[in-house]
């Protein structure tokens, strides 16, 4: 999820997976959101229509409380998110956002470019470069011609700010789910 600026820069503001959504603001009441989705990955997506949505909310009240309860980690992860992107090195957020790419991927590869990397984090690319190859010199990731791999997940975790931990944990409390 980004935030777009006036100049078109963006920043990434969270990330969204099988375990969640993009359009929580229909879940809260609003029709329009000032948040744009990127999809970074090849895979299943399914499209249900404001209406048919909005009707579902009403006839299940279970699915609209996991649903709050996934709006609520979400919030979490974005606000985790400014303060990491405030206060901790370009190599921990790095290494944060590569675990939770890969807690979203259905395997240890997964398409990630640099330039996307730099994107994210709101850094320019060089920075993401020199960051990615400690990573892949520690042998914590390879990555190349577009793929990302994650070699060694507990070194990356051990590389990667409190941030990737407090939010994952946020998510299991609130939904089981061990992606955050």
């Amino acid at each position: 999820m980004l935030a777009m600026l006036a100049d078109g820069r963006s920043a990434e503001v969270g990330v969204v997976g099988s375990e969640g959504m993009v359009g929580l603001p229909l879940l809260l009441g609003s029709n329009s959101s000032h948040v744009e989705a990127m999809v970074q990955a090849a895979g299943t997506m399914l499209r249900l229509h404001a209406g048919a949505f909005r009707r579902a909310l009403e006839e299940s009240a279970a699915l609209r409380t996991l649903l709050l309860r996934y709006t609520l980690a979400f919030q979490q992860q974005v606000t985790q998110t400014a303060a990491c992107n405030g206060h901790h090195a370009l190599d921990q957020r790095l290494a944060r956002w590569l675990l939770m790419a890969h807690d979203r991927a259905e395997d240890d590869e997964f398409p990630m470019t640099q330039e996307f990397l730099a994107m994210m984090l709101c850094v320019h690319r060089p920075g993401v470069t020199v960051a990615a190859r400690l990573f892949q010199q520690a042998g914590l990731i390879r990555y190349g011609h577009g793929q990302m791999k994650v070699t060694d997940r507990e070194g990356l975790e051990a590389a990667a700010c409190e941030c990737y931990g407090t939010v994952r944990r946020q998510f299991e409390q609130l939904l089981g789910s061990a992606r955050g």
